[in-house]
């Protein structure tokens, strides 16, 4: 028996040429592997805050990519300045090496994060990886200080940090993690609602042995922003225990929340800064780990090298592209244009309030939630795909989450951008209501 049919009678049994060919060819991330290609949900074009479909339907964007085109589709300083990258040096490598567009991109990142606390930057590839290595570094930052024993990374029930190994670990949503064999052995999470409490259980047992704590400003999943009490107490364990503080702002930021970074305003600043999603305008693959100065003292005096790699992280058309993303944001005054966009869906949310199925929102800047229930029970996800799909139809793509839509437009819309979407989520939500009656 050759082993290309010993290989299909394994996979449950031999197919024919034809039917191999017929199988539709691609494997959507997070979703039951599709039969055939579906028209109206294959897209084929994304201009400005609009994404065109393969049955010739148009709608307007409310996810702002996957959270991470901050600036719309199809900016032009960004596409020519990653275009004039891969025309003048296509690739180069960061491993044993440093290269002008990273060390240009890196001060630009050290800038807006702020130059006073933060000194160096390491490129990544997504929030995920970024995660990984954010734990890598937390763990040696120890080790070079005497204390190996601090391993424990300690991150929020209901978080979203990523699907890479360690990232998945560290997720605090329950997304398989015993069926893939996901380690979580020195990782722990704590509830954030309930103003640090666990947290603080936590640490008095096992504080020695904890190396950072790794907090989202605003849970992805669900738009959960962090409490004002909650921040207190991180702060005042911080000072206590001594473990780095680390701000995933892969979601929030580039503006997201009408900051640069929403952990702008924590006194301390983290430790740690990850970003990633806006980084680009969602044109390459990248993240960023920025390491405050103190941290970066600690590897330079010992000389520490760091065991990490990425082969694609930080290239020259990636540095350009967080470049001009950066200067772009300036040029369209991006942080200002978010806090109008953020007042808008004040507006909206509040007029949509009086929808029978709205409970309430969430969220913050243009980062929000329309909670959502029936009767007094909070929607189930079933009907929340529903909801989706309605909205969808009326011309506007939302992400769901639990019991509520998420809405996540580019900090650049217009007022008849939102006027779309208010159009849209009342009519998705009129239709939901009459499924559900």
């Amino acid at each position: 028996m050759s082993l290309m049919s010993a290989s299909a009678q394994h996979a449950g049994g031999v197919r024919g040429d034809a039917a191999a060919i017929e199988r539709y060819p691609l494997w959507e991330a997070l979703a039951a592997p599709r039969v055939s290609e579906v028209p109206a949900r294959t897209a084929v074009s994304a201009q400005g805050v609009h994404v065109g479909y393969a049955d010739g339907s148009r709608a307007l964007c409310a996810t702002s990519g996957l959270w991470n085109v901050n600036l719309g589709y199809g900016n032009h300083a960004v596409a020519k300045a990653v275009s004039d990258a891969l025309l003048h040096v296509s690739y180069l490598s960061l491993f044993r090496n440093v290269h002008e567009p990273a060390v240009t991109a890196a001060r630009a990142l050290v800038q807006v994060s702020g130059a006073d606390h933060f000194g160096r930057v390491l490129f990544s590839t997504s929030g995920g990886a970024a995660n990984d290595l954010t734990m890598k570094v937390a763990r040696h930052y120890w080790a070079l200080r005497g204390e190996e024993q601090r391993k424990v990374i300690v991150g929020l029930k209901g978080s979203y940090h990523g699907l890479t190994y360690g990232s998945h670990g560290l997720t605090g949503e329950q997304l398989g993690q015993p069926l893939y064999g996901v380690d979580r052995r020195y990782i722990r999470h704590v509830a954030h609602h309930d103003g640090g409490a666990e947290l603080a259980a936590l640490l008095r047992r096992e504080g020695h042995r904890v190396a950072a704590v790794v907090v989202e400003p605003v849970l992805g999943s669900g738009v959960f922003p962090l409490t004002d009490s909650f921040l207190a107490t991180l702060q005042a364990l911080r000072r206590e225990h001594g473990f780095l503080l680390v701000a995933d702002e892969v979601a929030t930021g580039f503006g997201r929340t009408g900051r640069f970074f929403a952990s702008e305003c924590w006194q301390p600043r983290p430790d740690l800064l990850i970003t990633s999603k806006g980084l680009t305008n969602g044109t390459c693959a990248a993240a960023a780990l920025v390491v405050a100065h103190h941290v970066c003292d600690v590897f330079e005096h010992a000389g520490a090298v760091l065991v990490h790699g990425e082969t694609q992280a930080g290239t020259p058309p990636t540095c350009a592209a967080v470049v001009s993303t950066i200067a772009e944001m300036e040029r369209l005054g991006a942080l200002e244009r978010a806090r109008t966009v953020s007042a808008g869906l004040d507006m909206l949310l509040s007029r949509l309030q009086g929808h029978p199925l709205v409970v309430g929102t969430r969220g913050v800047g243009c980062f929000r939630a329309l909670e959502l229930a029936q009767e007094g029970a909070a929607l189930s996800p079933d009907a929340v795909t529903t909801a989706v799909a309605a909205i969808r139809e009326a011309g506007v793509v939302v992400q769901p989450g639990p019991s509520c839509i998420q809405l996540v437009p580019a900090l650049v819309y217009e007022d008849a951008d939102l006027q779309e979407l208010e159009a849209a989520l009342a009519t998705g939500l009129d239709r939901l209501a009459e499924a559900l009656a």
